[in-house]
């Protein structure tokens, strides 16, 4: 797991049947099997090298993120180590496992911020868009400013700190962006699909008096 809160700025570039991941320095040391969210997916440290690492990669994570892209060229990386329980969650739980592609629609620069404008590959996604919710782009804890075409597309907000500080700040219109969206939305959206006709709400107890009489609490 992880908070979105970027730590370094990194490069990635192919290697082989993996990649290999530099820039670690401000979160070093690295160790074997360490968990390591690189522009927001999810990557396990396979070998160590200085100030780096390298990681084997599957064909689903080449397929639904922008890593394979980014790879080719030696790209631009958001780096955050896994999240330790003695850490401060100050952005939101990231699971680093990428729902998406998007893409960057729109850069504005403002007085203040920042607004970038993204839509989603996969209009799948979209119901689970609105306002002032958490989105992970590119392993970025951001929050929903607006939403557009019932979530297809939405704006981001971003403070001077988060531009400069992560690879926001490299981005063009066109470009590719790995989405997650916030895991509380798709439980809620589980929970709300049990119905009468659902097999697993038919299983399920009631717990009330007589059940807990039943279990021997009396």
């Amino acid at each position: 797991m992880f908070t979105g809160l970027i730590q370094a700025i990194g490069t990635i570039k192919k290697n082989n049947f993996g990649v290999v991941v530099n820039g670690c320095k401000p979160f070093s040391p690295l160790k074997l099997g360490d968990s390591i969210s690189v522009d927001g997916v999810c990557l396990t440290v396979s070998e160590l090298m200085k100030d780096s690492f390298f990681a084997n990669i599957s064909e689903e994570t080449l397929k639904r993120t922008n890593l394979a892209e980014k790879a080719q060229k030696n790209g631009f990386v958001n780096l955050e180590p896994a999240l330790r329980l003695s850490d401060r969650l100050g952005g939101h739980i990231v699971s680093g496992h990428i729902d998406g592609l998007g893409e960057v629609v729109s850069i504005e620069n403002l007085k203040n911020s920042w607004t970038l404008r993204v839509s989603w590959d996969d209009l799948n996604f979209c119901r689970y868009m609105c306002d002032k919710a958490s989105i992970s782009l590119n392993g970025i804890s951001l929050t929903i400013a607006e939403i557009y075409v019932d979530g297809c597309e939405f704006s981001l907000a971003v403070i001077p700190h988060t531009w400069s500080n992560t690879c926001l700040k490299f981005l063009t219109i066109g470009e590719k962006v790995n989405l997650e969206v916030d895991l509380m939305a798709k439980y809620a959206e589980k929970l709300l699909k049990v119905n009468n006709n659902d097999s697993i709400s038919r299983q399920t107890p009631v717990i009330n008096s007589q059940w807990l009489n039943e279990q021997g609490w009396n």
